[in-house]
C-alpha cells in the first residue's frame, strides 16, 4: 500500500517540493513549512507532501477494510428462554436461537465480558482506520439475540472482509487457555471460506501467542485449533470467520482478566494484532 501511495505522488512530488522550497510556481500560495501536514495548491490542486502520505498510512494500515464483530450472546437472553430456544437453521440443520452464556463464579457474565472486549477491538481497529461493525451494539438485560443464524449471516450483510465472534468459556476450574474455531469445509455451506477461514483462525491463534495468552490445556491438544461442524454462527457464513474462545471464565486467574479492564485490553490487543496479521497489514 504504501508502494503505491509512493508511486502515486511521484510526479506531484517534484513541484510541491519547488513550491516549498522557492515558492516562485505559477499560481501557487506557498504554505507555512512548520505546519504539521506540508501542503500546498500547485494549479488548483491540494497536494501533499510525500512523507506525509506515508506517514497517514502507515498510521491507518487498515483503511478501507471492513471487519464484523460478533460479542457471544446477549445479556438479556436468560428473560427470553422461549425466544432464545427457537430453533433457526444452522447449516444443514436446526439448532436454538442462541444461549445465556457462562459467567465466572463471582457471577460476572460473559455476554458482558464478550461486549467489553469487542468495544476495545473495535476502537482499536477504528483507529488503524478500518471501519468496524458489531452483530449487537449493545448490552443489555432487557435484550436478547440476535440468533446464531443472523450473526453468521451479518458478515456478507454489511460488506465486511472478515467476521471475528468472540466468547468465553465455561468449563471445570483447572482449565484455563484459550482456543480457535474454524468451520469445517461443508458444501454447500462453507467450503468457499473454509480455507480462508482456517488462515484466519491461525492469525487470530498467533496474534493470542504474541500477547502471552495461554493455549488451552483442556482440548485441542495444546495446539489452540479446533475445527468443528456443529455451530450455526460459522456455517451460516459467506466471509471468512473464525471464533475465538477466549478463556475459561471458571478458572479464577483467568476470570480476573475477563472481569478487568487491564484484561479486556491484553485479549483487544491480541484480537486486532490477529486480525493484522491475516490482513497482512
Amino acid at each position: 500500500m504504501i508502494r503505491s501511495v509512493l508511486a502515486a505522488t511521484a510526479v506531484v512530488a517534484v513541484g510541491l517540493t519547488a513550491v516549498l522550497t522557492s515558492g516562485s510556481a505559477p499560481g501557487a500560495e506557498r504554505v507555512h513549512d512548520d505546519r504539521p501536514d506540508r501542503v500546498a495548491v500547485v494549479a488548483g490542486q491540494t497536494v501533499v507532501a510525500p512523507e506525509t502520505l506515508v506517514a497517514r498510512t502507515t498510521a491507518r494500515p487498515l483503511a478501507g477494510i471492513r471487519i464484523a464483530l460478533d460479542p457471544g450472546h446477549q445479556l438479556g437472553n436468560h428473560r427470553f428462554p422461549a425466544k432464545i430456544n427457537r430453533l433457526v437453521p444452522a447449516g444443514g440443520f436446526e439448532k436454538p436461537c442462541n444461549t445465556t452464556g457462562t459467567s465466572t463464579n463471582g457471577g460476572y457474565p460473559e455476554a458482558t465480558a464478550n461486549f467489553a472486549i469487542a468495544s476495545a477491538v473495535k476502537k482499536r481497529l477504528e483507529a488503524l482506520g478500518a471501519t468496524v461493525l458489531m452483530t449487537r451494539t449493545r448490552n443489555s438485560p432487557k435484550l436478547w439475540g440476535p440468533c446464531v443464524d443472523v450473526r453468521g449471516r451479518f458478515g456478507e450483510k454489511v460488506h465486511a472482509s472478515l467476521t471475528v465472534s468472540l466468547h468465553a468459556d465455561g468449563t471445570r476450574a483447572s482449565g484455563r487457555g484459550f482456543h480457535v474455531i474454524a468451520p469445517k469445509s461443508r458444501k454447500p455451506w462453507t467450503n468457499d471460506i473454509a480455507k480462508r477461514s482456517l488462515r484466519l483462525a491461525k492469525a487470530l491463534r498467533a496474534g493470542l501467542d504474541q500477547h502471552g495468552v495461554k493455549r488451552s490445556n483442556y482440548l485441542a491438544g495444546g495446539t489452540g485449533l479446533v475445527i468443528r461442524s456443529d455451530l450455526g454462527t460459522l456455517n451460516k457464513s459467506d466471509v471468512p470467520i473464525a471464533m475465538v474462545e477466549l478463556g475459561n471464565m471458571r478458572n479464577a486467574r483467568e476470570a480476573k482478566r475477563f472481569s478487568s479492564g487491564k484484561g479486556q485490553q491484553t485479549y483487544a490487543a491480541a484480537v486486532v494484532a490477529g486480525i493484522r496479521k491475516y490482513l497482512r497489514r
